[in-house]
């Protein structure tokens, strides 16, 4: 296997499962690997592997996804998004609206359209500098270290990669052995019974669609007052990701008169590696947050106090508003006094060592900046398109957009067969449409919300039981800027999500969402 030199154990060991899988469907007899263009197998490829032509290979594959541009065109989405927002645009004005931008703001935190994009360039201006700054240094590295002249799009987390292990002496894969699921899920849990005083215990009776999916319930004082499926691994035809959703909302029952509530169901669902070789399931640190963010989701949809289904759990609240309990989970992934009981070697039980976590905190802002930019790209792509649409747009509207706001806030080169948005399926098949500015927005929320617990303790129990009774119990029952203040005592500052980020602040971004 010596083009795939570089890569990890376990995305080795994931390739090799998923071939033999494939060899078994197809009643084949031989040894190999398969990589897919789902992210789990991705990822490592672009990030590890050291055959740049691999590299190239996969990720013109992944970019070229379900467009004009792929080696099988039959998928080609380009039809379809021009007549999905057409669509939108359509049904917009039949509502009195100018276009699709204004009637998705219209449920939402922010007040308008020019809101919105003054709060995404405000920070493009803030970030871009810095995030220049970054790919310059980076380039200098890849040619300095391994005489790479130009940095190409499927290098660059390469050899960002090896940067940051240059600079840090640490990688994701070194953390993974200190993070085995069932650990994880033991501290994670121990996490919100101390902020939250609740309880959760597993059960071992329950229905279910596949034998990986576990169950949960989540106490009170001793009484069930929500549950939860947790199906964490990444496996043949499951979608790709991670998310939560509610299978149940509380609510008053109709039946009968006596007020009984209808307790709410959860489920959280992964695309971890599954466990191979005998060992358990290891997580890297990304994924250590990936999982406290649904499960963020999860608890403002559980521990809900509100009875009336439309506004009850994540119901009815503001899009823009609906990703701060998630974001502000992440914070814990980051703390010593949590890592403590949230991690253990699969083998020894010893906690995340100090020199390890102070390495990671010292990386958590690597490229800080260069991620800002991407996702501002996302966002202003996803907004400028759905606000400037007309129904005599050209069949290069979507595109042509695109390269505008890449040519404000790109910094990684774009290479001309790049078709990112045929597969953005966040906007185009999910409920991110002219919303995607909603992880930005809500990750300022979350940052100023943490800044509390900062000051008061990350375990302080007051001030869960604030957040608890202020925030998470409320579901969509009122405007969220109104519940925001009610917690925090102000409106929300940016200052924090910048300072986390370790970008500068300065005057002009200082100030309200």
């Amino acid at each position: 296997a010596e083009q795939l030199k570089g890569l990890p154990e376990s995305a080795l060991q994931l390739a090799q499962q998923l071939y033999q899988q494939k060899v078994e469907r197809e009643q084949k007899e031989k040894d190999g690997y398969l990589f897919t263009l789902d992210f789990p197998s991705y990822f490592p490829v672009m990030t590890y592997c050291e055959n740049r032509e691999l590299r190239h290979e996969v990720y013109n594959a992944f970019v070229t996804r379900a467009s004009d541009q792929f080696h099988d065109t039959q998928y080609d989405n380009s039809a379809n998004m021009n007549e999905i927002l057409a669509l939108r645009h359509e049904m917009s004005q039949l509502l009195g609206f100018d276009n699709y931008a204004e009637y998705s703001v219209a449920s939402k935190m922010a007040n308008s359209p020019d809101e919105v994009l003054g709060f995404l360039n405000d920070l493009a201006d803030k970030s871009v500098a810095q995030a220049k700054q970054e790919f310059k240094e980076l380039s200098e590295y890849a040619q300095q270290e391994f005489g790479i002249d130009k940095l190409e799009p499927w290098d660059v987390s390469y050899y960002a990669e090896q940067l940051r292990q240059h600079r840090y002496d640490i990688s994701q894969e070194a953390i993974r052995p200190y993070l085995p699921i069932d650990k994880v899920l033991a501290g994670m849990f121990e996490t919100v019974e101390r902020l939250y005083g609740i309880q959760i215990d597993e059960e071992s009776e329950f229905d279910t669609y596949h034998k990986d999916v576990r169950f949960f319930s989540i106490k009170q004082n001793g009484q069930a007052i929500a549950q939860f499926y947790l199906d964490l691994y990444a496996r043949d035809k499951k979608r790709g990701g991670a998310w939560m959703d509610e299978c149940r909302v509380r609510r008053v029952k109709v039946e009968g008169s006596d007020g009984s509530v209808q307790l709410p169901v959860a489920y959280l669902v992964c695309n971890f590696t599954p466990a191979v070789e005998g060992k358990p399931a290891l997580l890297t640190h990304d994924e250590l947050t990936t999982l406290f963010h649904e499960f963020g989701h999860g608890l403002h949809h559980m521990l809900t106090q509100v009875k009336t289904a439309a506004v009850s759990g994540i119901n009815g609240v503001a899009w823009d508003a609906v990703e701060l309990p998630s974001q502000f989970m992440e914070n814990w992934c980051w703390e010593k006094e949590a890592l403590a009981f949230i991690s253990g070697h699969h083998e020894t039980g010893e906690p995340l060592p100090d020199e390890l976590l102070e390495k990671m905190l010292a990386a958590k802002n690597f490229q800080s900046a260069m991620m800002m930019v991407r996702q501002l790209e996302f966002a202003l792509f996803d907004f400028r398109m759905h606000a400037e649409y007309t129904p005599n747009a050209s069949d290069s509207f979507i595109q042509d957009v695109l390269n505008e706001v890449r040519a404000k806030v790109a910094v990684v080169p774009i290479v001309e067969f790049n078709r990112f948005q045929h597969s953005f399926s966040h906007i185009f098949a999910g409920g991110y449409a002219a919303g995607y500015y909603s992880y930005k927005w809500a990750e300022v929320l979350s940052a100023d919300a943490f800044s509390r617990f900062e000051d008061e303790g990350i375990f302080n129990q007051a001030t869960g039981q604030s957040f608890l009774t202020e925030i998470l119990q409320k579901g969509g029952s009122e405007e969220p800027a109104v519940l925001f203040e009610r917690f925090r005592g102000r409106a929300p500052s940016v200052e924090p999500l910048l300072r986390h980020c370790g970008i500068a602040a300065n005057e002009s971004t200082k100030g309200a969402a």
